[in-house]
């Protein structure tokens, strides 16, 4: 059995192999078109899926659902808990290991400078239905040195080279931080950059950890982060064509830079009616249908890739896979902003998929005395207001149980004070554009763009008692502990009395609650 290695993904995929149920693999012919987003959602929360035989690519794979399962995560990433990785996330944060530049890379064993034709090397994927065709959503953008203020940021950005061979529409968040490398150097010549495809997990985890810019400000360094969490640098080299690094294990990388003299449309539809924002283009992270906008262009100078089979993981938004990309590095991050606050408060954090990547996020604090009452009110609008457009961020007790959803509901249902525990917090701020309630609060029949996005405020909602007050919350403990089953029931129906019950009826049935 070979050793476990996450520092690409490809050796990543050779470790899961070997680990029963971890990894589906398949020979039979996938089609890019809505085929890999339909098996994927399919197998929602599942196993890794590694399709060899892509139609119209016979030197090509793909792979998706990488992330779908918290217990896989931990055991790429060596943590027994699946509910502990944030803390190596966090450590990694704040113990960063700087990447390795080398001079030979896998992702350079094949060299494309002339004649480039993006669309026969990389098999883009259309995701929905409403679709205006195959775009490419799995390459992760790196940049890095002046043009990242001597740091290293890499994230996701949504393209769509449409019928053309070497450019494409290059969608970014605003406020995010390839707007603040697009505004900084907005019409100063071309920003260069790559875009990296299958590349090694922690950067893939990265990548989606976006809009948390107190505890990763501009200029920091992201890929150092990923080699904290993997353990060893990511390995960088230099671009053949532009002022730019690409990650070294990626499967295939896109060379080239940000035009911020011209824009293209992300959709013909769009463009035929010159409006934004309106028409159908990929899906989002809330779990809506994207809009399509008039974007930068990104003008490529290269493809490079490995020689056997390349790799590209795309996926599908708003799925399991996709969160637990966007909202690892995030729950850590969330924890940090507690950590640097108020030290010790703050035992653990969680994002479930219901809140959707950057919607919402929940605290549980353990209070050591009556003087922490009220601090986590103040973490609370600190989270709101620091991680842009957040929509819902909640603060439980120790005995609340986070990762379950009624838990969690039935706190809030029994502690909240409605008119001193809710707290609507920054009114009028700047929200998501790419949730449609924040676009929403245009005037009717109005075009929806992006300067018209309203942030109605973020919801901070404190479900902790206080802390003088907790002997009147004692929650009713059964004495489970004082029973064993098998004085009165057979082995084989305790079992299966037991592995009937819905997972918030077990948890009630360990814990006597």
């Amino acid at each position: 059995m070979p050793e476990k290695d996450i520092t690409s993904l490809r050796s990543a995929l050779e470790y899961l192999k070997q680990e029963e149920g971890e990894l589906l693999v398949t020979d039979a012919e996938i089609d890019p078109y809505l085929e890999l987003t339909g098996i994927q959602k399919s197998f929602e929360a599942g196993p890794t899926l590694l399709f060899e035989n892509v139609k119209g690519y016979p030197n090509a794979r793909l792979t998706t659902n990488l992330f779908a399962s918290e217990a896989r995560i931990a055991k790429l990433f060596d943590v027994e808990d699946p509910s502990k990785l944030k803390f190596k996330i966090a450590n990694a944060i704040n113990n960063p290991l700087p990447p390795k530049v080398v001079e030979d890379a896998p992702c350079q064993e094949v060299v494309i400078t002339k004649d480039i034709d993006v669309w026969p090397i990389v098999p883009m994927i259309q995701h929905t239905v409403s679709d205006p065709g195959r775009t490419l959503g799995g390459g992760n953008t790196l940049v890095t040195g002046k043009y990242f203020w001597g740091g290293t940021h890499i994230s996701y950005n949504r393209m769509n080279f449409r019928d053309n061979k070497d450019f494409a529409s290059f969608q970014i968040s605003p406020g995010s931080h390839t707007d603040m490398v697009a505004t900084e150097w907005y019409k100063k010549g071309p920003i260069p950059m790559t875009i990296n495809m299958g590349v090694p997990p922690a950067c893939t985890m990265m990548a989606g950890s976006g809009f948390m810019y107190t505890i990763l400000p501009k200029g920091c360094d992201e890929l150092g982060v990923a080699g904290g969490i993997q353990g060893s640098p990511i390995e960088i080299v230099k671009c053949k064509t532009v002022d730019a690094y690409a990650i070294a294990q990626a499967e295939i990388v896109i060379e080239g830079y940000l035009d911020t003299t011209q824009k293209v449309w992300e959709s013909p539809l769009a463009e035929k009616e010159q409006k934004q924002g309106v028409f159908p283009f990929h899906p989002e992270w809330s779990g809506y249908m994207g809009k399509a906008y008039r974007t930068y262009k990104f003008q490529v100078t290269a493809i490079t890739h490995r020689k056997d089979k390349p790799i590209y993981y795309p996926l599908a938004v708003h799925s399991y896979d996709d969160h637990n990309i966007d909202c690892k590095v995030r729950e850590a991050a969330f924890y940090e902003l507690a950590e640097r606050t108020v030290p010790g408060l703050v035992i653990d954090t969680h994002i479930p998929l219901g809140m959707t990547d950057w919607g919402g996020v929940i605290y549980q604090v353990r209070k050591r005395r009556k003087r922490d009452d009220g601090w986590q009110k103040n973490i609370l609008s600190a989270a709101c207001s620091l991680s842009q457009g957040l929509r819902l961020a909640i603060a439980v007790d120790e005995d609340v149980d986070i990762y379950n959803a009624e838990d969690v509901l039935w706190a809030l249902s029994t502690r909240v004070d409605g008119d001193k525990d809710i707290q609507l917090v920054a009114t009028g701020g700047m929200g998501q554009t790419f949730q449609p309630a924040e676009r929403s609060a245009a005037a009717p029949g109005a075009q929806w763009v992006r300067s018209e996005s309203r942030y109605a405020g973020g919801i901070a909602i404190d479900a902790t008692v206080p802390f003088e007050f907790k002997w009147a919350y004692e929650r009713a403990g059964y004495p489970v502990d004082k029973v064993d089953l098998r004085k009165w029931f057979q082995e084989k129906d305790i079992k299966q009395a037991l592995d009937s019950q819905h997972p918030y009826a077990k948890w009630l049935a360990a814990t006597g609650i």
